[in-house]
């Protein structure tokens, strides 16, 4: 009997010794600062929102989230930093709606089903299709006339091809029987730029143009929404005005795959705390951002959806993949 306590003591020591190291990395995370990706410009809304979303998750986790900026390649830079890094929670990224829509359109190294850790989905984007205030276009009716009249002199930027703010348009102008002239640039702020230094006739984006409107050197046509936003309740939606056409784009946090699932959830838990923080609240309302929360399970079955979904979109559009 003494032998058999004896074994099962030792017995116990050693797998209660084996969990230890497993149980200390994951209590010691984080013990060092993280880098979250933004893959936009510095100044840009989205860049805004994830610097707010960082210094409130990493008072949380007790540790310093570094925002850098990747801007580039219709917001992808990110996705493909995630194929190298290490997926031990220090690098971690946002995967804008392009990631689920890009692979039907060209080759990618990426594939999201499979490459990527769905940590959790925060808020969403509102997409607006704006034009200079002093453009003779006042209304959506007036594009949709001068496109028919002048096919592809119409000019707009967006954040990139395949981007959410590229595609609604192209699906409205699908909708409307008309051709327009896509401009590509590297984020909001160069966007933005193009618009208000007269390179381009409209602007697709998120709202970083909403100081733009509100002071009077753009004019909002339509917003891209299922429903109006508080800040502009008398501009009609895409989906209002007939087209069928709704985009918000979710997004959060995101990391490269096979990352400990204790790590996910300490990550999990900090950034949803931020969806309390009226600081990240009161930026998620400076870009007319709503709460948009979907938890690791959620988020990740999510991608899977959206995945199959924008594949349908990619191919009604006519931009799938050759070969």
């Amino acid at each position: 009997m003494t032998n058999r306590r004896a074994f099962i003591a030792s017995t116990t020591a050693v797998v209660a010794g084996a969990a230890l190291p497993l149980l200390a990395r994951a209590q010691a995370f984080p013990s060092r600062p993280i880098k979250y990706i933004c893959p936009w410009p510095a100044g840009g809304s989205t860049d805004a929102v994830m610097r707010a979303l960082a210094e409130s998750a990493g008072k949380a986790l007790g540790q310093t989230i570094i925002i850098e900026n990747k801007p580039g390649a219709g917001g992808m830079l990110g996705a493909i930093e995630m194929l190298s890094a290490k997926p031990d929670g220090y690098t971690l990224t946002q995967l804008p709606h392009g990631v689920f829509r890009i692979p039907h359109m060209q080759k990618t190294a990426y594939d999201p089903l499979t490459d990527f850790t769905w940590i959790a989905c925060l808020t969403g984007y509102t997409f607006g299709l704006v034009v200079p205030a002093d453009s003779p276009i006042k209304t959506l009716k007036d594009l949709v006339a001068f496109a028919k009249a002048n096919p592809e002199k119409f000019t707009y930027g967006s954040t990139g091809t395949g981007t959410s703010p590229h595609l609604a348009v192209e699906e409205f102008a699908q909708r409307a029987g008309i051709k327009l002239t896509h401009v590509p640039f590297k984020g909001n702020a160069d966007n933005m730029q193009a618009i208000l230094g007269g390179h381009v006739m409209g602007a697709s984006d998120a709202t970083g143009w909403g100081p733009h409107v509100e002071s009077g050197k753009l004019r909002l046509l339509a917003t891209y929404g299922s429903k109006r936003t508080k800040r502009w309740p008398n501009v009609a939606t895409l989906e209002e005005l007939g087209y069928k056409t709704v985009s918000d784009s979710p997004f959060g946090v995101c990391g490269p795959k096979g990352m400990d699932p204790a790590i996910v959830a300490t990550l999990h838990e900090a950034f949803r705390k931020t969806l309390n923080d009226p600081a990240v609240l009161a930026t998620f309302d400076k870009y007319d951002q709503s709460v948009i929360y979907m938890n690791t399970s959620q988020y990740t079955r999510f991608a899977r959806d959206t995945f199959i979904a924008e594949k349908e979109t990619i191919e009604r559009l006519g931009m799938s993949k050759k070969g």
